[in-house]
């Protein structure tokens, strides 16, 4: 029998690590999430003799065709499809996941971490290359393991911004670069501001250069390696939209180095994706190529005046409160605080955020505080709110499901209104 641990101090719900009840029930079995892991999870499942029955997903661009030969639903809809069921939560952020199926009325959710510790990568094959796998598979173990500390300080991922310069205009960017006026590289001392980060917290899964375009950065490569030589064990994600092809000096300096690439294909705007793909094969640097589809519309700048209710809500149906970000040396919660805080568009109040460059003494507990956050940030109200399912939110103030990266004119930026 293997270790039972739950998770469920001050929390209205529990997760369980022990899986070895699902072999005989007779509930529905769902994978919550269709991230990377999910197939491995499903290979692991079957393999200790556990029968799912269907994955879900809050993304409902992933529903229309079946995963894993299984039918994939929609998540708010799962109440109506399965009024009964258990769920093993196949994404990082097992919280978020535990309280959305706890609001639909279900009250038992198991972490995946006993199924995939002695899960062999290399004996099936994946929609994604096996290292990538191998990588994420690491990843969500360490994870879960965390997760069931609870005196230990851990995230996920922390999106590394080095530029504010983008090769793209796109009208609704979440990240807010529709706004920079003087877009400019945002990598001074970003090295010794990952470096204290990591030292006080216990584990990063994932450092991410992102941008902007990040590769509008002509050190990114240089600050990747940073990233990595501080600690060959992490993992670096470089994040592009693939209109700029990466040089071959660049990518042979990634020569085994734990370091990958995630692609966002935007169709005929990512003009250089098979150059890009090509490069990266020729280098055996291991990548990730995801479709634009749609993005939920969050990207005004505007003061809400919410009540304390209402911004609980905001913060509790936000689908990026995880999505930590670290820019000009401060560490906040999400890109959007992120950006609005660098763009002097909201109020400097220090409770959003950590300043890593700073002599404070008491920063891994003020980490520890803001990652571990459960309620909101002062900056909350000054977001639309991006939910995962916008139609079913309740307080949510944006449009909705919109195309991706619709264009406006180069040089164009639309106006706000700066915090004096």
């Amino acid at each position: 029998m293997s270790e039972i641990l739950e998770q469920s101090w001050n929390k209205p719900f529990k997760i369980e690590s022990s899986i070895d009840s699902l072999r005989n029930t007779t509930d529905p079995i769902i994978i919550y999430a269709l991230t990377d892991e999910a197939e491995a999870i499903a290979n692991a499942c079957k393999e200790k003799g556990i029968q799912i029955t269907a994955f879900c997903d809050n993304e409902i661009r992933k529903t229309k065709k079946l995963y894993w030969g299984l039918e994939v639903i929609f998540t708010p809809n799962l109440p109506k499809k399965f009024p009964k069921a258990k769920f093993i939560i196949a994404h990082q952020s097992l919280d978020d996941c535990a309280e959305q199926l706890t609001d639909f009325g279900y009250s038992d959710c198991y972490s995946p971490l006993n199924v995939l510790k002695d899960y062999k990568v290399e004996n099936y094959s994946y929609l994604t290359s096996e290292s990538y796998m191998q990588n994420k598979i690491n990843n969500m173990i360490k994870i879960n393991e965390l997760y069931f500390d609870k005196s230990k300080t851990y995230v996920r991922s922390v999106d590394v911004v080095i530029t504010t310069k983008c090769s793209m205009n796109c009208e609704s960017c979440a990240n807010l670069m529709q706004y920079y006026v003087n877009a400019k590289n945002t990598d001074e001392a970003v090295l010794e501001a990952v470096k204290n980060l990591s030292e006080n917290v216990d584990h990063v899964s994932e450092y991410r250069v992102i941008g902007g375009e990040p590769l509008m950065n002509k050190k990114w490569a240089e600050i990747a390696n940073g990233i990595i030589e501080q600690d060959p064990n992490r993992t670096v994600y470089v994040y592009t939209n693939a209109t700029i092809c990466p040089k071959e000096d660049q990518l042979k300096s990634f020569n085994g180095k734990n370091i990958h690439f995630f692609i966002t294909d935007y169709d005929e705007l990512s003009k250089n994706i098979s150059k890009t793909v090509d490069a990266l094969e020729r280098n055996s640097v291991p990548y990730k190529i995801r479709p634009a589809g749609n993005w939920v519309d969050c990207s005004r700048i505007r003061k809400h005046n919410r009540s304390t209710e209402r911004l609980k809500q905001v913060f509790k149906e936000c689908c990026a409160k995880e999505l930590f970000t670290l820019i000009s040396g401060k560490f906040f919660t999400c890109p959007f605080i992120a950006n609005a805080a660098e763009l002097k568009a909201i109020p400097d109040n220090k409770a959003d955020y950590v300043d890593l460059l700073s002599d404070e003494p008491n920063m891994r507990q003020k980490l520890t505080r803001l990652i571990n956050k459960e309620t909101f940030f002062p900056a909350c109200d000054f977001c639309d709110g991006r939910p995962h399912a916008p139609e079913s939110a309740k307080e949510y103030a944006g449009r909705g499901l919109i195309k991706a990266a619709k264009q406006i004119p180069t040089n164009t930026r639309l106006p706000f209104e700066q915090n004096k």
